[in-house]
C-alpha cells in the first residue's frame, strides 16, 4: 500500500527541462566558454557535487564550476519569470491524492528558490508536507539522501513510498533507496538499464492516477 509520494519537479510536475536545455549555451557565454554537446542530458536532475563532478568532466579539473552554476540560475531568473506549464495530469493526481488522506513532499534537485517560484506561481505550495531541495545535500541524485530525507518528512518507509521521476539520475535514486519508483519519461526515454530499476512506467501522470486507483503500484523491495 502506497502511504506516501514523492514528488520530483522539473520535468515531472512542470514542463520546465526544455527551457533549462536552452540555458547552458548562453550561461557558459557570459564566461566565456563554449556549450559542449551532451552537458545537458549528463546534468540533468543532478546538483550540488554531482554536477560539479558532470561540470569538471566536461570543462576540465580546475574549471570554476560554482560560476558556471551559478551562471544558469542567473539565465533561469529570466527565463521562469512566466509559470512553465503544468505537466498533463498534475492537478487531477494531487486531488487523487488529497482525497485518500495520502501526504505528499516535493525533492527536486532545483535549488530551493526555484522549487519555491514555480509552486507559489500556481499556488501549489499548500498541497505538500514538506519541500526539499538538492542544494541541502553534498551528493545529488542518484543518491538517495533526498528522497530517503523525504521519506522522513512523510513519516513513511521507502517501501510504502512512491517516488516519481523524469530523469535516469532520479530514477537510480528511488531504486537506490528502496522506493516504489515509477519513471513519467519527458526528455530522457526509458531504457533498458531504467526497465531494469524502476516499479513501473507510465506515459504521463494520469496514468501515475490509474494505477494508484487499480492498485498496481505495489513495492518490489
Amino acid at each position: 500500500m502506497i502511504k506516501g509520494v514523492i514528488f520530483d519537479m522539473d520535468g515531472l510536475m512542470f514542463d520546465t527541462e526544455r527551457i533549462w536545455a536552452t540555458l547552458w549555451k548562453p550561461a557558459l557565454a557570459t564566461l566565456g566558454l563554449p556549450y559542449k554537446e551532451g552537458l545537458d542530458s549528463a546534468a540533468r536532475g543532478s546538483a550540488g557535487d554531482s554536477m560539479r563532478a558532470v561540470l569538471r568532466r566536461f570543462y576540465g579539473p580546475d574549471c570554476d564550476t560554482d560560476a558556471i552554476m551559478d551562471a544558469l540560475h542567473a539565465q533561469a531568473e529570466t527565463a521562469f519569470q512566466a509559470p512553465p506549464p503544468k505537466k498533463p495530469g498534475l492537478d487531477e493526481l494531487i486531488a487523487y491524492l488529497e482525497a485518500q488522506h495520502i501526504p505528499m513532499v516535493v525533492a527536486s534537485s532545483s535549488r530551493m528558490a526555484s522549487i519555491l517560484r514555480h509552486l507559489n506561481n500556481w499556488n501549489m505550495t499548500s498541497h505538500f508536507k514538506a519541500l526539499i531541495s538538492g542544494e541541502q545535500f553534498s551528493a545529488s541524485k542518484p543518491d538517495p539522501e533526498i528522497f530517503l530525507t523525504a521519506a522522513k518528512a512523510l513519516g513513511t518507509i521507502p517501501a510504502e513510498t512512491l517516488v516519481l521521476e523524469d530523469s535516469y539520475n532520479g530514477v537510480r535514486a528511488g531504486a537506490r533507496g528502496g522506493f516504489v519508483t515509477v519513471m513519467v519519461p519527458d526528455l530522457a526515454p526509458a531504457d533498458d538499464e531504467m526497465r531494469r530499476l524502476y516499479t513501473a512506467e507510465c506515459k504521463d501522470l494520469r496514468e501515475v492516477k490509474k494505477m494508484l486507483e487499480e492498485g498496481k503500484l505495489l513495492s518490489e523491495a
